[in-house]
């Protein structure tokens, strides 16, 4: 095990990738990869970084993992060009436990929970990859996760928020989960430089254990194979999730100033896996909506606030093409009943066909209104407006109003209507060429 490190640790890398320079803890790290102070940098994560900045001749900052003994490190890697060489700064140093002794099935040990997390300047999650991904998205930070004060009481992530500045080593805990977990997050910025959000990482430091009743015995039969959408999900999400943050960050410029024409080029390609991700997600969720067993939970949720958190989501994206949108006022309610995400998907689709149809310098409102024993949000936009005999088209499995437009897969409408319909509710619009179009959502009340 490496033993007391200062907060950075710095080394030189030359063209050939040879560790030339190092402090102890990096000479150390070097030694445990099978290397030597002079030889090729032997630590992989390490030296991928390096090698990313010796051809790009940019500054790269990189959140890394490398091994230490019996444990792991978590690192925090900033490579720079330094005439012909590359100067290391490592910080972060946090070291994570390996999970063992936990089992499953006999001889199976559970994998190390972590995922990632980016959220909007509100706090509000819009992507997460991970075990616990699909419960984050559409909710606020401090709802998620209870945040622990260090030693000395200071809350690290609370200064990098004010001073918007990355942060590591922020200690955390989990609603009905005793184990320990870190978070750490780096600031985004957009095209125009202004700030957008957050994307960081969740790790477990330790992990409560396991109770004899959590475990599970395996099945004597072999489970049904995956159906193509899951298999589809599973073969495309993380690659293209790959491409989309590394495009982001180099469109974002976080690591160093890139050409303005590879900027674009970096807009370009996320916005390009965005469009793909939309498909792989349009399609797991037609497999699901299809299935005879597709049910929706009916909660009591408030429509107004699902729909401050839609527009929150689509803010930014709106700002970028010189759009506003007009949500409803913070203190304005329409509680009806129906699945916060789906509810919140449906708007998210909605406000983001507005935004996309809009013309620059024109608003997008969303409205609560009540309509007899219904709730409803309307999302009306300034666009050119869609003829009478296509609103009935609109709806269907890959419809688009207008091929030749760039748009998205033309299954979220569909998509949109099932969900509504499956709550009781339902989705109708209202347009005219030239008058824009206005999409109603409609649910019931509550009993209330």
């Amino acid at each position: 095990m490496l033993g007391a490190r200062p907060s950075v640790v710095t080394g030189r890398v030359n063209a050939q990738g040879q560790l030339i320079d190092a402090e102890l803890p990096l000479q150390a790290l070097q030694h445990q990869a099978g290397g030597e102070l002079g030889g090729v940098l032997a630590v992989p994560a390490i030296a991928a970084v390096a090698q990313m900045a010796q051809t790009l001749q940019l500054t790269v900052s990189r959140n890394i993992r490398a091994a230490d003994g019996a444990s792991d490190l978590d690192l925090i890697v900033r490579a720079r060009p330094d005439g012909g060489e590359i100067r290391l700064e490592i910080e972060n140093w946090v070291t994570l436990k390996r999970a063992v002794a936990r089992f499953l099935v006999l001889g199976d040990p559970v994998p190390e929970r972590e995922w990632l997390w980016s959220c909007d300047a509100a706090l509000l999650v819009v992507a997460a990859e991970g075990a616990l991904g699909a419960d984050m998205v559409g909710r606020h930070l401090t709802d998620l996760f209870h945040f622990i004060a260090s030693d000395d009481g200071k809350l690290p992530i609370l200064t990098a928020f004010s001073q918007r500045r990355g942060f590591s080593e922020q200690s955390v805990r989990l609603a009905g989960d005793s184990g320990a977990y870190q978070l750490s997050g780096l600031p985004c910025f957009d095209r125009h430089g202004n700030f957008c959000g957050w994307r960081g990482r969740v790790f477990a430091v330790s992990l409560s254990p396991m109770k004899p009743a959590e475990f599970v015995k395996r099945p004597t039969t072999e489970p049904p194979p995956p159906s193509y959408p899951a298999q589809l999900n599973a073969a495309l999400r993380p690659p293209l999730e790959h491409i989309i943050r590394n495009a982001d960050d180099i469109g974002a410029q976080i690591n160093g100033g890139v050409d303005r024409h590879y900027v674009d080029y970096a807009h370009d390609i996320a916005a390009a896996g965005r469009h793909l991700l939309g498909l792989v997600d349009d399609l797991s969720d037609l497999q699901s909506i299809e299935s005879p067993a597709f049910s929706i939970d009916r909660d009591e949720v408030d429509l107004a606030d699902i729909a401050r958190r839609a527009a929150s989501l689509l803010r930014v994206r709106a700002a970028d093409q010189n759009v506003r949108i007009d949500a409803p006022a913070l203190d304005e309610q329409m509680v009806a009943r129906g699945d916060f995400k789906r509810i919140l998907q449906i708007l998210v689709n909605l406000i983001s066909n507005a935004v996309r149809y809009s013309p620059a310098g024109a608003v997008v409102w969303v409205r609560s209104e009540r309509e007899g024993d219904l709730a409803a949000i309307v999302v009306a936009d300034q666009g050119k407006g869609i003829p009478a005999d296509r609103h009935a088209f609109i709806f269907d499995k890959f419809a688009r109003v207008d091929p030749n437009e760039p748009g998205g897969t033309g299954l979220g409408l569909f998509i949109s209507r099932k969900l509504a319909r499956a709550m009781g509710g339902d989705l109708s619009v209202d347009s005219a060429p030239g008058q824009g179009a206005r999409f109603v959502l409609t649910l019931p009340m509550t009993d209330d």
